[in-house]
């Protein structure tokens, strides 16, 4: 009967991959096995000493990932939906026409977006892996369970190179993507390439790690580069993690560090 139910829900996967929490727990179970064979077969003091420390150190990060994986989780804690509900209350749009996301994953901006602008046609595209477990198909069933599958449509793309004609979409929105577009290493290209697809005077939202300088070097200086190109409405806001719904404990650098979000009108 439960798993009956889990059928007509959407599954929208989540921010912690099950295959990396896999992995966790499979090395902990190693390292206690090891432990277990020091202590009955080779005896040997040191060895079971430092084979203590590595498994105190992997079981540790692993509950803190677990405990990240269930605070992010849509079922659970719901943190992934509140961080896509606030990159869509910064999109400044009647939602009247096309909206493309860039970098779906499995759908649930996508879908959010549809659920909320009723009168939008929406396109999602994704270069997707098995990394993080999403697929088109996936995208597809969860449109179906929501009942926004007639206005909506997926496919696989590249956020560097998007497949569209310039000013193609009255809106568009990305969250999280492209610091992990590997086929462009320069990011303000990829922000310019989502900008590209945008009509004039129409709507964005983009959030990702725009704090890393790494990736991205100075914002404000970038802000000031779109402005000269043309963009007409741009605002910036640092360190999004900082905001009240993101408990502290996710704000660590290999988690939520470093967030930003562009939006504005081109």
């Amino acid at each position: 009967m439960n798993s009956k139910k889990q059928q007509n829900k959407p599954d929208y996967g989540n921010w912690v991959p099950a295959a990396m929490m896999k992995m966790c727990y499979t090395i902990s179970a190693i390292l206690i096995l090891l432990i277990l064979a020091d202590i009955f077969l080779i005896k040997s003091i040191v060895a079971g000493i430092l084979l203590g420390i590595v498994f105190l150190a992997v079981f540790a990060f692993t509950l803190y990932m677990q405990i990240c994986r269930n605070k992010f989780a849509f079922e659970k804690g719901g943190l992934m939906g509140e961080v896509h509900e606030y990159l869509v209350n910064h999109l400044d749009w009647d939602g009247n026409g096309r909206l493309l996301d860039i970098g779906c994953g499995a759908g649930a901006l996508t879908l959010r977006c549809a659920k909320k602008f009723k009168n939008a046609r929406l396109t999602g595209i994704d270069y997707w892996g098995k990394e993080w477990s999403y697929a088109k198909e996936q995208c597809e069933k969860n449109a179906l369970l929501e009942n926004v599958q007639s206005r909506t449509e997926f496919q696989k793309g590249d956020a560097a190179k998007l497949d569209f004609a310039d000013e193609t979409f009255d809106a568009a929105v990305s969250n999280f993507v492209f610091h992990e577009v590997k086929t462009q290493p320069d990011k303000h290209k990829v922000v310019k390439e989502a900008l590209r697809v945008v009509k004039k005077g129409g709507s964005f939202a983009f959030q990702d790690m725009f704090e890393q300088k790494k990736l991205y070097g100075n914002m404000e200086e970038f802000i000031k580069e779109l402005r000269k190109e043309g963009i007409q409405e741009i605002h910036y806001i640092p360190n999004v993690e900082k905001e009240d719904f993101i408990p502290g404990f996710i704000q660590a650098p290999w988690m939520l560090k470093g967030v930003g979000i562009i939006y504005g009108k081109k």
